[in-house]
């Protein structure tokens, strides 16, 4: 059996420092076989937000891979978010976007941030052309029989849409690992846990959500995934400090507008309209 804690959105910034001590305290005792983390390390992604969140992230002693959320490229410094995005992970890059192989399991990373969108709100997915075939790449590389995990920020795809409004591109990459038999698409962004099979063109796809780990909740209490895999079957716990029951936590879709209630004093998001453009790949 192959263990995987899923965690996402700490938000360091407005992070809650009892859920990030209480994971920690539950990787050093359990000691899963990988940490994934799918995005949003930081609120604002200033430097001290990054430096805290990059000595917290190095100090699971465990195999870790984490994906760039939306809040992590330059909000206040334009010149780095189109130079240089990735430039405060550098204490960190080994993990970033790093693909797993543990005991047959893999865990690829498929990029879902983009600098810059030909749409106002610049918090909502973008697949890049580049950015797929980076991940379908890697996942035809595999050995045959390995359960695959897909890793991304933003969810692929919403409930009642055809997958644009949330995530660019999100319903065509679906499809796409849909055809290559991948098990399961771990997200975060949306601040609730879920567990739903969307269908595609393909075939039927798992998308698992988890939630977050900061005081940005939406609808559900500070969480994070404990994934079991076992002869190719995914079990689901979303363990929380509340001992809310898993059925409980996990929402019923993937709402369009996925974003948390902004907290008082918490600054609006940078909106604008220009082309689309993928981070460089690492």
């Amino acid at each position: 059996m192959t263990r995987l804690f899923h965690i996402s959105d700490i938000h360091f910034g407005l992070e809650d420092p009892r859920a990030l001590a209480w994971l920690v305290d539950c990787v050093e005792r359990e000691k899963p076989d990988a940490v994934a983390l799918t995005g949003d390390l930081t609120m604002r992604a200033r430097h001290h937000e990054f430096a805290a969140a990059c000595r917290w992230i190095s100090a699971l002693k465990v195999p870790v891979t984490v994906e760039v959320g939306n809040h992590d490229l330059p909000y206040f410094n334009p010149i780095e978010r189109f130079l240089d995005p990735y430039r405060r992970f550098r204490s960190i890059e080994h993990v970033v976007e790093r693909p797993l192989d543990i005991d047959g399991i893999a865990i690829v990373p498929l990029k879902t941030t983009a600098r810059a969108q030909w749409r106002f709100n610049w918090s909502k997915g973008h697949v890049g052309e580049r950015a797929l075939a980076e991940c379908l790449a890697r996942i035809d590389a595999l050995p045959a029989g390995t359960v695959t995990l897909v890793a991304c920020h933003h969810p692929l795809v919403e409930a009642g849409t055809k997958g644009n409004a949330l995530t660019r591109n999100g319903g065509k990459a679906l499809a796409e690992l849909a055809r290559r038999g991948v098990a399961g698409v771990l997200s975060g962004h949306v601040h609730d846990a879920f567990d739903l099979i969307h269908p595609t063109a393909n075939g039927p796809v798992r998308m698992i959500g988890a939630g977050t780990l900061s005081l940005r909740t939406r609808s559900t209490p500070p969480s994070f995934n404990d994934l079991t895999i076992e002869n190719g079957h995914i079990a689901v716990t979303v363990r929380n400090l509340e001992a809310v029951p898993t059925p409980a936590m996990q929402i019923d879709d993937v709402p369009e507008n996925a974003l948390p209630p902004r907290q008082p004093g918490e600054p609006v998001a940078p909106v604008a309209a220009v082309p689309a453009v993928d981070p460089p790949v690492h």
